[in-house]
């Protein structure tokens, strides 16, 4: 079994419906609210723009704000575009699972054609956050 499976396939659905009642060619805003109101309806704590801080030897070298965390377990990175995913998303979200104590991830594409990545990172440092 997958780490946090249940839970990402709870958010997987989520996605599809979400995608299914608003389709393609909104921004992602619109896609991020909409999530929340689905995950929170289906009973998961769930903020958005949680603000994260990159640290490098100790010192804060820089922060950025994740889509949406679930249940403080799992990051949403949400993109919305004409193309495809991209390997740049995929490198962005193991980036964000870098810099947490959070080793999953999902990527959730509203194009033309939903998509959607799970990515795993799990590193030594991880007992440090």
């Amino acid at each position: 079994m997958l780490l946090h499976q249940e839970t990402t396939d709870l958010i997987i659905k989520c996605f599809y419906k979400v995608y299914n009642e608003l389709g393609f060619g909104f921004l992602e805003k619109v896609y991020e609210n909409a999530m929340l109101i689905e995950l929170r309806a289906n009973g998961l704590i769930a903020p958005k723009q949680v603000p994260v801080e990159v640290f490098y030897e100790g010192i804060l070298v820089g922060s950025y704000f994740a889509d949406i965390i679930v249940e403080d377990k799992i990051i949403i990175e949400l993109k919305a575009g004409e193309g495809l995913l991209v390997e740049e998303h995929e490198l962005q979200l193991i980036n964000y699972l870098k810099a947490t104590k959070m080793e999953v991830g999902l990527l959730l594409f509203f194009g033309k054609k939903p998509q959607f990545k799970r990515k795993i990172f799990t590193n030594n440092n991880k007992n440090q956050f």
